[in-house]
């Protein structure tokens, strides 16, 4: 069964079933999703990947089995998960109970198997977490924020622009001002400094070198833009958000007028951006996008398993093959 993400975000007792998927690219809606559930005190919680689960098929139909120590129903996180994982949930299914099996994924499309047994399912729920936009990313500032004066259109948009629609970005930062500004009162200049506008500038003025394929710019970018390495994720993020507008361009139909693709996107391109953005609309077709889509998914994948692995070496090759692409 199918329900939509702002409804559940408003109230997640609207869903009953025992077994439910989340899946989607939105990794801090998923993340939010995930800390609500945990906050529930009547069950006990239990977190593995699909790798434990795939390991020892017994794993979750032993902690089913088994009652808890404590008493209480469990509920157990599964993340990572896709098709390979079906035939076990349809046997975890007939014996849950009481617990509740929680499932995450990444992006899974309309032909997967896994995606469509929740979704035709009474008995399952699956939740798609698509990318926010520009009215839920401000919807979530407003109700974090009540309270705060200070809050103007412009530090409005200074914080929307910060995130790049990204919740988790986002979150980071809302901690950030109200860790901040303990007094409520938000001060312009010093929101500036606290969101590091300048690194952040710097680091899109390399992501847009790349695209647009200037190799003399990208290289000098490269040397003089320093990459802090907390911020590692959040360049990828920002590199994704702009690959899947690109994306978006090349998939509105009906009028071959690229400006009037641009003007039909929604949420709208940043003035600031825009010509910048037409440019590399010309640059980017379809199968460049989703080549170098494929590189950044697998990249993602690569930072989240191995914390060992040196990022800024990587990002730094991924911002070369980016600027390679264009010129293809």
């Amino acid at each position: 069964m199918l329900f939509k993400s702002y409804v559940v975000e408003k109230n997640i007792n609207i869903i009953n079933q025992n077994l439910v998927l989340f899946y989607g690219e939105n990794i801090g809606l998923k993340n939010h999703f995930k800390y609500t559930l945990k906050k529930n005190n009547n069950f006990e919680s239990l977190s593995f990947n699909q790798d434990d689960v795939i390991k020892n098929k017994n794993l979750i139909i032993n902690e089913i089995s088994n009652i808890s120590l404590f008493g209480k129903k469990k509920i157990i996180f599964i993340d990572q998960v896709n098709d390979k994982l079906l035939n076990l949930t349809k046997e975890i299914l007939s014996i849950v109970g009481e617990n509740k099996i929680i499932f995450f994924s990444e992006i899974l499309d309309k032909k997967s198997k896994f995606r469509g047994f929740f979704e035709k399912n009474e008995s399952c729920a699956a939740v798609a977490c698509y990318p926010d936009n520009e009215i839920t990313i401000k919807k979530i500032i407003l109700e974090r924020l009540i309270g705060f004066e200070g809050l103007s259109t412009q530090n409005l948009n200074m914080i929307i622009d910060n995130c790049k629609l990204d919740r988790v970005k986002l979150n980071n930062e809302l901690e950030k001002i109200i860790t901040c500004f303990k007094n409520k009162v938000i001060v312009t200049e010093k929101l500036q400094n606290l969101l590091n506008i300048a690194s952040n500038e710097d680091f899109n003025m390399l992501k847009d070198a790349a695209l647009n394929g200037n190799k003399i710019d990208t290289n000098k970018l490269l040397n003089d833009t320093f990459l802090e390495p907390d911020k590692i994720v959040y360049y990828l993020s920002v590199i994704n958000h702009r690959l899947n507008k690109l994306k978006e361009i090349n998939n509105i139909k009906g009028s071959n007028n690229l400006e009037d693709k641009i003007n039909n996107l929604r949420p709208p391109i940043f003035w600031k951006d825009r010509n910048i953005f037409v440019n590399q609309a010309k640059l980017w077709n379809s199968d460049k996008i989703k080549s170098m889509l494929k590189e950044t998914y697998d990249l993602e994948v690569k930072f989240k398993s191995n914390s060992n692995i040196n990022k800024n070496i990587l990002i730094k090759k991924l911002i070369i093959d980016i600027c390679e692409c264009a010129n293809f």
